[in-house]
This record gives structure tokens, sequence and C-alpha cells, in this order.
């Protein structure tokens, strides 16, 4: 059983995001944040949310601006004219909600679960030395040339072609009508294209490396990623994970035949249907990363 409840997580420049609070009943072990994949909304996490609300872990998800419910009435139809890239969205609005879940329950640990895009901008949080363990799912960069057969053999044609005519006519990207990603403002699309062009991935409008906080992050990370992920590949699952070159970093490279699974993808680790396995790797590893914080609450 759990409370769940829609709140406002204020952005650093005052823009408000809608979030959801899943509260358990009973003590809390520790407070997870879950920041959503590109182009999806935060309600695909609520079975997951639950199930770790019902193990005794408090979660916020939420939207990034312009994104499912933070998106402004005014935008529904276009998102022509929005103003945002991926930077907001992670210095902006992530990190926000990073301190917000902090002081929502500041005496237990804080956790992060990364779905993709997730766990992709955890290095570029100001804050990310409040987090005391990740667990990112099928995280990795996007860089072209790494991407799985599935994704590489066409996703050229979206960087070189498709992004460009498009988001040029239409102010945006409308990948809703594109049925690639869904609709995205045209500052993440154009950034987002810009950093799969590139090997190293994180790069400014001028090609040069980003300033980022990977070496500030300490915490411990489990890498759940699956042969099968249609996107993402294992030299994009290593090459995230490399950034974070000061803490240790646990990779299970999982086949869904060990689950006894014909298929998970990018998106399944989050069907209910893997409750009583990827999902019970997951909260296990959770569990221990509470019984290591000093102020952890054990049920």
């Amino acid at each position: 059983m759990s409370l769940i409840e829609t709140t406002e997580v204020i952005a650093k420049d005052g823009t408000c995001l809608v979030g959801r609070k899943y509260s358990p009943v009973g003590a809390v072990r520790a407070v997870v944040l879950m920041p959503a994949a590109m182009g999806v909304k935060q309600q695909f996490y609520a079975p997951f949310a639950e199930f770790l609300c019902e193990h005794g872990f408090a979660v916020l998800s939420f939207d990034y601006r312009g994104m499912g419910e933070s998106l402004p009435s005014q935008f529904v139809d276009s998102l022509r004219g929005f103003d945002a890239d991926i930077s907001d969205w992670a210095e902006l609005d992530y990190n926000s909600a990073l301190l917000a879940a902090r002081a929502w329950h500041a005496d237990v640990p804080l956790l992060v679960i990364g779905h993709s895009l997730g766990g992709q901008l955890a290095g570029l949080l100001p804050d990310n030395h409040l987090i005391d363990g990740m667990l990112t799912v099928g995280s990795g960069t996007g860089y072209w040339r790494y991407n799985a057969p599935p994704t590489k053999r066409m996703v050229w044609l979206l960087w070189y072609f498709l992004v460009p005519l498009y988001t040029g006519v239409c102010g945006y990207f409308p990948g809703k009508k594109l049925r690639k990603v869904g609709n995205l403002p045209k500052g993440v699309i154009y950034q987002w294209s810009r950093w799969c062009k590139d090997k190293r991935y994180f790069v400014d409008e001028r090609g040069n490396a980003m300033n980022t906080y990977h070496r500030q992050f300490k915490a411990p990370i489990l890498s759940l990623s699956f042969t099968d992920d249609e996107m993402m590949g294992r030299r994009n699952i290593d090459a995230l994970h490399d950034y974070f070159s000061h803490a240790p970093v646990e990779r299970r490279y999982i086949q869904p035949q060990d689950i006894q699974a014909k298929r998970v993808g990018h998106f399944g680790f989050f069907r209910a249907e893997f409750r009583h396995s990827l999902w019970q790797q997951a909260l296990q590893w959770l569990i221990q990363q509470n019984k290591h914080h000093p102020s952890a609450q054990t049920n």
C-alpha cells in the first residue's frame, strides 16, 4: 500500500514542474528519485514506483519542462516557441527535483533510478554529490556509431536528415507524427542530435567537451543493461559509465534467457511481468545501499 499524490517541483529558474510522490506506509528506508528517459512520461514508471513503495521506499518522479504533465496548455498542439534544451532539463529541472527529494526525507539515503536519459544526465547535476547510490537502466551515451544494430541502421537518417528538416519547418521536432521519440522542443532535439553525432557525447555548440560533474560523483552505481536492447549497444553503456571515474560501478549485462524471458529491450524492465526477476534484483541492490548508509532506517 502507498499514498500517491501529485506535487509541484519548482525548478531553479522558477518553472513549475509536475511531479508525483509515492509515500510508503510505515518507516521510510530511503528516498528514490526517478528521472525519465527521453520523451517518456513519468506515469510510465508508476508500477515500478508503487512496487518500491510497497518495500518501504519513498519515490519522487517528475516530468521535465515541456514534457508530460509539465507541458503548458498553450503548447499542447505545438512546441513551436517553447524554449528548453537538455542542459535545462539537467541543471534546472533534474537538479531541483534532486534537492526536493533530499529535503523530503532528509534523514534517510537518497537514491536515483535513471532510465536511459535519466542516467545520462546524472553527471550534469551540480548537486550530484548528494546522491548515495544510483541504479541505471538501459543507460548509455547516444553516440550513433555505438548504437545497437536495429537503431544504428536508421538513426543516421534521423540525425542528418529528419531532425534538421522537420525541426526547421515546424520549429520543434514533431516526433509523434514521425513515430520517433515524441514531440521535443527545438533546443532539446538540436542538443541531443549534436551529442549523438559526437563520440565524446557531452559537447557544447562549438564541439568542445562540456564541463560536467562526473568526477565529483563517488556513490555506488549499478548498471542494468540488456543484450536485446534495440537502442543501446554495449559500447554505449560502457562509454557512459566510464565517465563516472571516481565511482564504484557494477555492470550487469543481462540476456533475456537468463531471467526466462523472451524479450526485455530498452523499455521492458519497467513492465510488471518482471516483478519477480529484474525488479527483485534492483530491490536487493537498493536495500544494500540502504544498509550501508549510517543514517538508514531498517524495516
